[in-house]
């Protein structure tokens, strides 16, 4: 799922236009990178959390030429699921690939 599908499907469920929801959907993102950038962890029930972890310094190479490359500390952002939601895609996924049961012998009357 793309940016502008979500803004069409929020859309489409809250039945407004797409431009106001396409406002909604920026909204949320700016939040989360606004609180990410602060330090903050963002929790939202039965989906998951976002926080940032720290990456320290190291020394790297240039795949093309071989060289040493000083990379520099930095932070990531990390989002960690919802055991609601793990739950929710494995029960998802193991019900599609579940094999439908086949019919027994037609009985002989």
């Amino acid at each position: 799922m793309t940016k502008a599908d979500l803004i069409e499907e929020v859309s489409r469920v809250v039945e407004m236009t797409r431009k106001d929801s396409e406002v909604i959907v920026e909204a949320i993102f700016d939040s989360v990178v606004k609180a990410l950038r602060g330090g903050d962890k963002i929790e939202i029930r039965g989906f998951g959390s976002f926080r940032t972890r720290q990456r320290q310094a190291r020394i790297g190479r240039n795949p093309k030429t071989g060289a040493r490359v000083e990379v520099p500390a930095k932070r990531i952002p990390y989002f960690k699921p919802s055991k609601e939601l793990k739950d929710l895609v494995n029960t998802d996924s193991a019900a599609a690939a579940a094999p439908e049961p086949t019919p027994g012998p037609a009985p002989i009357f």
